[in-house]
């Protein structure tokens, strides 16, 4: 089974939520906001996908945070712990298909590894 984890009103989520649409994928949607991702979850994906991967610095709420707060960020240990704080620094869309993990809309890397 297919998992999308991400923020229902994210416009990158929303061009995810269409490609699926259009090729027929089905899925479970996690929200972010609505249910947080474990510690355990992120740990794992940062294992697989990089801490720095996983960590969404273009957004609103990285810009938001003090210069302080952005340099303390040095290992996956304070990357989970922010993340856990504020769900909006996990990119989006993340992507559980069983076998593979996604991180971001890439809709050649979609079109790879979701059938």
């Amino acid at each position: 089974m297919t998992t999308i984890y991400g923020i229902k009103n994210c416009s990158t989520m929303q061009k995810a939520f269409d490609w699926c649409a259009a090729h027929g994928i089905s899925y479970v949607f996690h929200d972010y906001k609505k249910s947080a991702v474990p510690a355990t979850t992120l740990r794992q994906w940062c294992e697989v996908a990089g801490w720095q991967n996983l960590l969404n610095k273009r957004g609103t709420t990285w810009r938001k945070l003090t210069p302080a707060e952005q340099a303390a960020v040095l290992s996956q240990e304070q990357a989970v712990a922010l993340m856990q704080a504020y769900p909006s620094l996990i990119r989006r869309p993340v992507v559980e298909t069983g076998s593979q993990l996604l991180v971001g809309f890439e809709p050649a890397l979609f079109a790879e590894h979701l059938k």
